[in-house]
């Protein structure tokens, strides 16, 4: 009996372990055309906000496509179990 609880908490342990959360939400719009360029900028932490390795704005993604005019910007955010999370920043524009 004691053998299946071990069990059952591995399993409930390895499925907390995997799960995640994805969301990409738009944060800005101008009136300037869509454009064929993509940039992007991440960065990757821990704990949610602490510990950030690099520079995900605006301007990094936008640099990074050699965008000057910058149609839409949207975020994307992924956390797993609030240890590892990342922020993407996804510029389009010309």
């Amino acid at each position: 009996m004691i053998n299946k609880f071990k069990a059952l908490a591995v399993v409930i342990a390895t499925g907390a372990m995997m799960a995640s959360c994805s969301l990409t939400l738009p944060v800005a719009a101008t009136s300037n055309d869509v454009g064929s360029k993509v940039g992007t900028a991440k960065a990757q932490g821990f704990f949610s906000v602490l510990f950030f390795n690099a520079d995900a704005s605006i301007q990094t993604a936008a640099k990074n496509a050699g965008i000057t005019k910058i149609s839409t910007v949207d975020v994307k955010h992924n956390n797993v179990l609030g240890i590892l999370t990342s922020y993407e920043t996804i510029v389009t524009g010309e």
